[in-house]
């Protein structure tokens, strides 16, 4: 079996979600989900699409499903991208993620999103070969921080909101994880 597409391979590779408060039941579950079990949390979370509200509409090609069926996971670590804020001189308190092996997914309900720049704050067209294939190789070439990413968190300036991860690869995934197969560090 080629190595990218060996389910063992992908052990190497810890995928980070950033914890979330007031968690509820034992696994962490999509946007969508949310809404049916938890109104409440749903409120909470999808309140982050504020003036992003298509993207709550967007198809994810590759899982035939929408944006908010999947739950998101970087494959790059956040403790260089926080480090790139903390550089400017503001202030980042400890941040808690939680962490996963990525051979805890089922590589037929995932895909790796490349993010495209928006020029002009106007989103570009989705195209699919932005959805890649869970596998050792496609995450070998999106662990690490993208330089792009790392140059505008070092020009964050002060009060912008902190936003790790727009242009940064994401792991997309159709179903719900266990808590118990979630650890945590703190960046």
């Amino acid at each position: 079996m080629p190595e990218s597409s060996d389910p063992e391979a992908l052990r190497s590779f810890t995928l980070y979600h950033r914890a979330v408060r007031d968690v509820r039941g034992d696994h962490l579950l999509s946007l969508n989900v949310l809404r049916e079990l938890y109104p409440d949390v749903y409120a909470r979370e999808a309140a982050k699409y504020v003036g992003r509200e298509a993207l709550m509409q967007e198809r994810v090609g590759r899982l035939d499903c929408l944006w908010n069926d999947v739950l998101f996971f970087s494959p790059v670590h956040p403790g260089p991208l926080l480090n790139a804020v903390r550089a400017t001189g503001r202030e980042v308190p400890p941040v808690r993620f939680w962490t996963l092996s990525a051979a805890g997914l089922d590589p037929a309900q995932a895909c790796v999103h490349l993010p495209q720049p928006w020029p002009g704050g106007v989103k570009p067209e989705h195209d699919p070969a932005d959805e890649r294939p869970l596998d050792a190789r496609t995450l070998r070439a999106v662990s690490a921080p993208p330089a792009g990413t790392l140059a505008r968190l070092h020009a964050l300036p002060a009060g912008a909101p902190l936003i790790l991860w727009m242009d940064v690869p994401h792991v997309l995934y159709r179903g719900s994880v266990p808590l118990g197969a979630l650890g945590e560090l703190r960046a």
